[in-house]
């Protein structure tokens, strides 16, 4: 199927090595997957032109953007938060609308984004990765 709609895609988040992903509710956007790596020059005296061999990737930081919710133990606000104020590494888990996902290991610190007139409540969930981003292609069906 080309051209996939992103409705749907949702951010799920485990504690520990077992455990089910739980989806984290009310996501609004989610950031670029991925990194360009490092560009290592390898050009000695007698080259003509520089050139560069692949170094390691720099995949930054993950900032997710979700409706505020606090009203209950369960809700994203308080989820999230409760991670950054234990300091717990967490599994994460995208997953778009036709399967395919992307896992990874962060740490998450939370903000709450500018209030505006006339405006919803927003916050901005960063996450630092401390693992690769394994990708995951949907089953046929």
């Amino acid at each position: 199927m080309a051209g996939i709609l992103s409705k749907d895609t949702t951010l799920s988040v485990k504690t520990g090595s077992t455990g089910t992903f739980t989806e984290v509710p009310l996501l609004m956007e989610v950031p670029e997957l991925g990194g360009d790596p490092e560009k290592v020059e390898v050009t000695t005296l007698k080259d003509a032109v520089k050139k560069y061999i692949p170094g390691v990737r720099d995949l930054g930081d993950l900032a997710f953007k979700f409706l505020y919710d606090n009203a209950g133990a369960d809700s994203n606000y308080r989820v999230l938060r409760a991670l950054q104020e234990n300091n717990t590494l967490a599994t994460f888990q995208v997953e778009y609308p036709d399967g395919t996902s992307h896992q990874f290991d962060a740490y998450v610190s939370v903000k709450m984004d500018a209030g505006a007139v006339n405006a919803a409540l927003t916050f901005t969930c960063n996450m630092s990765l401390q693992s690769d981003i394994t990708v995951t292609n949907p089953t046929a069906g």
